[in-house]
C-alpha cells in the first residue's frame, strides 16, 4: 500500500526509490509487525484474561501442565493482525502471491478460530470436529492449489526442484495440485500438533520462515538465481516482505508466549501459521527443503503416526506420550530444555537446508 504513495512522493524527491528495495521494506516489515506485537499483545492478554478465555488441560496430558489451566490463549490472532498490517502496508499489493499466501493464511485462521471460540467460549471440549475442520482446511488448500496451478506462468512454477541436483527439475503437470494440497494442509497440521509446550511452535515457524524467505529473495532475483542454478520466479521475490513480517510477529508474540507463557497460541495461530510455511515452500519451489527445514515438525507429526499404528496394531506404544515432546517430558526433562533443544534442532535443520543453494 505505501509503495504506491512512494511512487507518488517520488515525483517530488527521488530519495523514496528507496522503497522500491525488497530488503528495505522486509526490514520495514518485520520492525511494523513486531512493534504491532508489543502495542496490541499486552491488551489481548487483558482482555482474555477478563472474559476468561484460558486454555483447558487435557487429562491425559502431563501432570506438570495442570498448573498451566486458565492461561489466555487464542494469542495467535495477534500474530495474524500483526502479519496482515504489515504486509498489506509493505508489500506490492499487485504481486498475487502476496494475496494467495495471505488469503490462505487468515483463511486457516478462521478455521482455527472457530475451533478455539468453541472450546474455550462455548465449552465444547471436542471444538470443530475433525471432520470439518479437515474438510475446510481441504477446500482452502485445494482452491490455493488449483489457482496457482492454472495461473502458472513459466514451467518452473510446478516443477519439482531436487535438493542437491541443480539439474532435476521434474515436470509434474497436475499432480502438482495434489503435492500443494498435501504440503498445506499437511504443514498446517503438523504446526498444530507441535504447539504443545511454551514457545516451542513459534520459534521454529520464526526460523522456516526466515529460510525460505531467504530462497525467496534469491528465487525472484535473476542474477543471483542463475548464479545458484535455482529456478527464477520473477513474482517470488515479494513474498520476502510477507516472511519478514512472520518473523517479526512471531518475535512479538514469543515475548509473551515464552516459558511460562503469559499467553497462549491457539489453533488459531497453529494452523494459519502451518498454512504459510506450507505456501511460502510451495510458491518458491522448496517442497522438499521444507521438509528438511521443518524436521522438528515432521518429527511430531510421524510420533503421533507411529503411536497410533503401533498401539492399534500391537496395543503398545512406542513413546511415553506423543507428540513426541511429551514423551521427552515424561522422561524427566524439564520444559525448558525440550523447547530449547527442539530450537537447536531447528537452527541446524534451517542451516542445512540453506546449505542446498550451494551444494549442488
Amino acid at each position: 500500500m505505501l509503495l504506491y504513495f512512494a511512487d507518488y512522493l517520488m515525483t517530488f524527491d527521488g530519495g523514496f526509490r528507496v522503497f522500491h528495495y525488497l530488503t528495505f521494506r522486509a526490514i520495514l516489515g518485520a520492525l511494523t509487525s513486531l512493534v504491532i506485537s508489543f502495542i496490541i499483545g499486552p491488551v489481548m492478554i487483558r482482555k482474555l484474561s477478563r472474559n476468561k478465555i484460558g486454555q483447558s488441560i487435557r487429562e491425559l496430558g502431563p501432570q506438570s501442565h495442570y498448573e498451566k489451566a486458565g492461561t489466555p490463549t487464542m494469542g495467535g490472532a495477534l500474530i495474524l493482525v500483526a502479519i496482515a498490517i504489515s504486509t498489506l502496508l509493505w508489500a506490492d499489493l499487485g504481486n498475487r502471491y502476496i494475496w494467495v499466501i495471505l488469503l490462505v493464511t487468515m483463511g486457516y485462521g478462521i478455521i482455527g478460530f472457530v475451533d478455539d471460540y468453541r472450546k474455550v467460549i462455548k465449552g465444547n471440549s471436542d471444538g470443530l470436529s475433525a471432520k470439518a475442520k479437515y474438510s475446510w482446511q481441504s477446500v482452502i488448500g485445494l482452491m490455493a492449489a488449483v489457482f496457482l496451478y492454472k495461473t502458472a506462468i513459466l514451467p518452473a512454477e510446478t516443477q519439482l526442484i531436487v535438493p542437491f541436483f541443480k539439474d532435476v527439475m521434474l515436470n509434474m503437470g497436475w499432480i502438482y495440485i495434489v503435492l500443494t494440497y498435501f504440503v498445506i494442509v499437511g504443514t498446517s497440521n503438523a504446526v498444530n500438533l507441535t504447539d504443545g509446550l511454551d514457545g516451542l511452535a513459534i520459534m521454529p515457524t520464526v526460523m522456516v520462515a526466515a529460510g525460505l524467505g531467504i530462497f525467496a529473495y534469491l528465487s525472484g532475483h535473476v542474477t543471483f538465481s542463475q548464479y545458484l542454478a535455482i529456478p527464477y520466479l520473477p513474482n517470488a521475490g515479494e513474498l520476502i516482505v510477507f516472511c519478514a513480517a512472520l518473523v517479526g510477529a512471531g518475535l512479538g508474540f514469543l515475548w509473551f508466549n515464552a516459558y511460562p507463557a503469559m499467553v497462549f497460541m491457539g489453533d488459531v495461530g497453529a494452523l494459519a501459521l502451518g498454512a504459510a510455511l506450507g505456501v511460502l515452500a510451495v510458491l518458491v519451489r522448496q517442497e522438499i527443503v521444507l521438509m528438511i527445514m521443518g524436521g522438528v515438525f515432521v518429527m511430531e507429526t510421524v510420533s503421533v503416526i507411529i503411536q497410533v499404528a503401533s498401539f492399534k496394531m500391537t496395543g503398545k506404544r512406542v513413546f511415553r506420550m506423543a507428540p513426541i515432546h511429551h514423551h521427552f517430558e515424561l522422561k524427566g526433562w524439564p520444559e525448558p530444555r525440550v523447547i530449547v533443544r527442539f530450537w537447536i534442532i531447528t537452527v541446524i535443520l534451517v542451516l542445512i537446508g540453506l546449505a542446498t543453494l550451494k551444494l549442488r
